[in-house]
């Protein structure tokens, strides 16, 4: 979810989903040691609980980035150990880790060191040919020692060579069941599921077998299913909401950050799927897309965008 999910598509997700954890893009150690730390961690407290993704594969770098997220008020740190892209693969870290349970360990066992809050995994159910059940539960069993008890698992395994990161979304099979053994076979750790969840009714199906789940592009390109998710799992706990409210509610956030010099179009471009499906969905596209990037272009845009919407509808 690199460039997706930062500071601005969290604050319009915690509006659609207020009960849900939310993920930054995975930041990597390295950049936060020497790049601009402040600008990378930079979020809103609306925007709690929130946990701070990093990427890295050096204990005493990832344990500094730890402690850097745990001060700057992030609620738990989690470690990709899942991301399949060649260019995460050439910096020694993602789903490449697999293959070297004990530096994830190690890694692990820095952050944990390093902070109070808690400290996750999110990795795959196996990576190359290294892709049977006692595979993933020796790695499980690994980096559980280091007191990790919660992992976040997209139940595909990743081809690091021959597949593309959208492909590797998309051709390996999907083993729901391996999750749900993990979770049998360890029933005292959390085990999340992750991978091709797009409708209600399959947390519906599920959620008795593990303890929780991640979206990820889904929640993107359709930002409202949260919504319909929190509603499926929490029922009445879950306050009624459209999508003309989540508009609203996000328009004093964008006046917010435009006097402060935040481009429009930067907070827009996330909020073009929130009509996905609906009548008058692709003129709110065409009318953000074309008027958010003016020069100049301030919440007026949303406003017609929005009145396009029903006027099309």
């Amino acid at each position: 979810m690199m460039e997706w999910t930062d500071r601005h598509c969290r604050y319009l997700l915690r509006i659609v989903a207020p009960h849900t954890l939310l993920y930054t893009e995975m930041v990597t150690a390295n950049a936060l040691a020497h790049g601009d730390a402040d600008r990378l961690l930079q979020h809103d407290a609306a925007e709690y609980p929130v946990a701070l993704q990093l990427g890295g594969s050096e204990p005493e770098l990832l344990a500094a980035a730890a402690r850097r997220g745990a001060e700057a008020g992030f609620q738990e740190i989690n470690l990709n150990v899942g991301c399949p892209s060649p260019r995460v693969t050439r910096g020694r870290f993602g789903a490449c880790l697999m293959e070297e349970p004990d530096l994830v360990a190690e890694c692990i066992a820095a952050m944990f060191e390093a902070v109070t809050i808690p400290v996750t995994v999110k990795t795959r159910i196996g990576v190359d040919d290294q892709d049977s059940e006692a595979f993933l539960h020796r790695f499980v069993e690994r980096v559980a020692q280091t007191g990790c008890s919660t992992f976040i698992i997209h139940a595909r395994k990743a081809w690091l060579s021959g597949l593309s990161p959208k492909q590797n979304r998309e051709i390996p099979p999907l083993h729901y069941d391996r999750v749900v053994r993990l979770k049998q076979a360890y029933p005292t750790f959390e085990f999340v599921l992750n991978g091709g969840l797009v409708k209600p009714e399959q947390l519906a199906e599920l959620s008795d077998a593990v303890d929780g789940f991640m979206i990820g592009r889904a929640a993107y390109h359709d930002p409202f299913v949260l919504h319909a998710m929190e509603l499926e799992l929490f029922g009445e706990k879950v306050m009624p909401l459209t999508r003309e409210d989540v508009v609203l509610r996000f328009v004093p956030y964008l006046e917010t950050q435009l006097a402060e010099g935040v481009k429009l179009h930067a907070m827009t471009r996330h909020m073009l799927g929130l009509f996905l499906g609906c009548p008058g969905a692709r003129a709110w596209r065409r009318s953000l897309s074309e008027q958010g990037v003016k020069r100049g272009a301030g919440v007026e845009v949303v406003h017609d965008a929005l009145n396009t919407l029903l006027c099309a509808a």
